[in-house]
């Protein structure tokens, strides 16, 4: 990325500086466009379910900037060993996706490959002043985590035949919920910088806003909401590769407690189609907590913002 040429636009609002979840381009004083795209090989089984997950996770960029999906087109490769059917199927699950996101699907592109991979290029719409970034948390602001974390570790306890039935069920329910309904619940309140989790960990994406922000973020490790198993399965050593990778890039100050724990695990694990993390005052954090409870979206306060120290995250036992 490096050796990328830079381009200087005024319109663009939002590029890669910040490591953000999506480009922005105002085009107008009352307009700007969101513009992302991502696709990934399957994580279930069922084609059709895959296609949702797949495609909330795609959605879940637009909804981190504040705004609200407005076209999406398919990204899709596919092996011609396997039945048409299976594609079509998959298409289907991204389409109910999209029409549930208030979205047009309009086409896309498939080409032949050895794995199956799927995702969606969305464009969102979004309000200039109202606008969401990865950077801008306050000192003094409280962090809100919209789902629960360890999809990775769980999903890692599918394909090796661990997990219940209901654990399964209750993964591909969590990946398969659109951000959406968050955004809607929180979207008049103060958001001071907002991200969405999902396959740098809790600690990379937190790390990721501490930076840009140039603040210390403290996350409450007894205060993180953990899908159900994911513990358990942890600590039989059933973590995903991904989460070794996340441990060396997030380079978190541990509190010796919770050092080499299923717990500490939990904080690096990859996620998909994970929940979004808001930093907003206290008082609004209160209004948030109330609203997305009402609209029955799993939340907790996991930490807070406090000026820049050594480290950028800090996890405690609290």
């Amino acid at each position: 990325m490096g050796k990328l040429p830079k381009f200087n636009d005024p319109m663009l609002l939002v590029g890669t500086e910040t490591s953000d979840d999506a480009a922005v381009y105002q085009v107008s004083p009352d307009l700007a466009l969101i513009q992302t795209v991502d696709f990934f090989t399957p994580v279930v089984d069922d084609p059709y379910t895959f296609g949702q997950i797949a495609a909330a996770n795609a959605l879940s960029d637009v909804y981190a900037m504040g705004g609200e999906p407005r076209l999406a087109l398919n990204i899709a490769a596919f092996p011609n060993c396997l039945s048409p059917e299976i594609l079509g199927d998959i298409l289907a699950g991204g389409a109910d996706k999209v029409k549930e996101a208030g979205a047009v699907l309009a086409g896309g592109h498939t080409i032949q490959d050895e794995e199956p991979k799927y995702g969606l290029s969305v464009t969102g719409f979004v309000h200039p002043n109202h606008l969401w970034k990865n950077h801008g948390a306050e000192k003094g602001d409280l962090l809100i985590l919209t789902k629960p974390l360890g999809i990775g570790v769980l999903n890692t306890a599918v394909k090796a035949g661990l997990a219940s039935v209901h654990e399964t069920e209750e993964a591909v329910r969590v990946m398969s919920y659109l951000n959406k309904y968050a955004l809607e619940a929180v979207r008049m309140l103060e958001i001071h910088a907002c991200t969405d989790v999902t396959g740098f960990g809790l600690a990379g994406h937190v790390l990721e806003m501490a930076k840009a922000s140039h603040k210390t973020l403290t996350i409450h490790a007894g205060r993180l909401p953990v899908i159900e198993g994911a513990l358990e399965y942890a600590s039989m050593g059933l973590v995903p590769e991904g989460a070794y990778r996340n441990r060396e890039y997030a380079q978190v100050k541990t509190v010796p407690e919770l050092a080499g724990t299923p717990l500490e695990d939990i904080v690096y694990d990859p996620q998909t189609s994970g929940g979004l993390i808001f930093a907003l005052p206290p008082g609004d954090a209160e209004r948030a907590l109330k609203n997305l409870s009402a609209l029955d979206v799993p939340c907790a306060v996991i930490g807070e913002v406090q000026e820049e120290e050594e480290y950028n995250v800090l996890l405690d036992e609290k």
